[in-house]
């Protein structure tokens, strides 16, 4: 009998003993490698199925000191500090904060220590992702703007980068922010790709939608390459877990 399609797409290595690289605990945890998404991903770059369900294997944490990674063994010398924050300290004993999002939250607490900035909006958008599959959309408001914030905070932003800071705001519902960003990146002549991406988006900001689209719904086939996003995001031959890599700034 052949696998299902998602067991296909990803496979996860079995369990393995691995030190924190911030308090040296030893811990079992499962190393992760991400196949091709077979569907187009989101405006956002959230990868379509089957490697879309399967976010709650992105991360390693460390049960002892809370420590989030892609892998806990490294460890940037700034994270220590992080990990001992009182504000890491009180995320982790956050109830109200779905679990999985407080694992994505930690691991970017540690990225915006490091002065990672930009990879720590990826990270803060990856826990909004966890709020929109859980149905709790005010805190998936809250934190695509906390990633917004983030993303604004660290060095000037490519096309790539914008277009996701623009898709974020409308789907926090930031109409006007919205449509200005696109509009301002539209005069900068992107290429007819992009161009595609930001009128869809501000049609959807026009239309006051919040839903979530894929890239296929801007560039319909045979223009299966996406806007900026795939040109950077899946680049050829690197497949989606170096793209994971990239967003988990690795």
């Amino acid at each position: 009998m052949s696998q299902p399609r998602n067991a296909q797409s990803s496979t996860s290595a079995a369990p393995r003993g691995v030190i924190c690289g911030v308090c040296g605990t030893e811990s079992r945890q499962q190393a992760f490698r991400a196949g091709a998404p077979e569907q187009a991903p989101d405006l956002d770059l959230r990868p379509g199925q089957p490697v879309r369900g399967t976010m709650n294997r992105w991360l390693q944490q460390c049960p002892h000191c809370g420590y989030a990674a892609p892998d806990i063994a490294q460890a940037h010398p700034a994270a220590a500090q992080a990990v001992g924050a009182a504000n890491f300290r009180a995320l982790l004993n956050d109830a109200s904060h779905p679990p999985l999002a407080r694992r994505f939250l930690a691991w970017a607490l540690v990225l915006e220590e490091t002065g990672a900035l930009h990879a720590a909006a990826e990270a803060t958008l990856h826990a909004a992702w966890t709020a929109d599959d859980l149905g709790k959309a005010e805190l998936a408001r809250s934190w695509r703007l906390e990633a917004v914030a983030l993303w604004r905070s660290g060095p000037a932003l490519d096309a790539e980068q914008t277009v996701r800071v623009v898709d974020a705001l409308r789907r926090a519902e930031e109409w006007t922010d919205s449509a200005t960003t696109a509009r301002t990146l539209l005069r900068d002549d992107p290429p007819e790709a992009v161009a595609q991406v930001l009128m869809l988006e501000l049609r959807l900001v026009d239309a006051e939608d919040t839903a979530r689209h894929s890239v296929a719904t801007a560039l319909p086939p045979p223009a299966r390459r996406p806007h900026v996003s795939h040109q950077r995001s899946v680049k050829r031959g690197e497949g989606l877990r170096g793209w994971l890599k990239r967003l988990f700034g690795r």
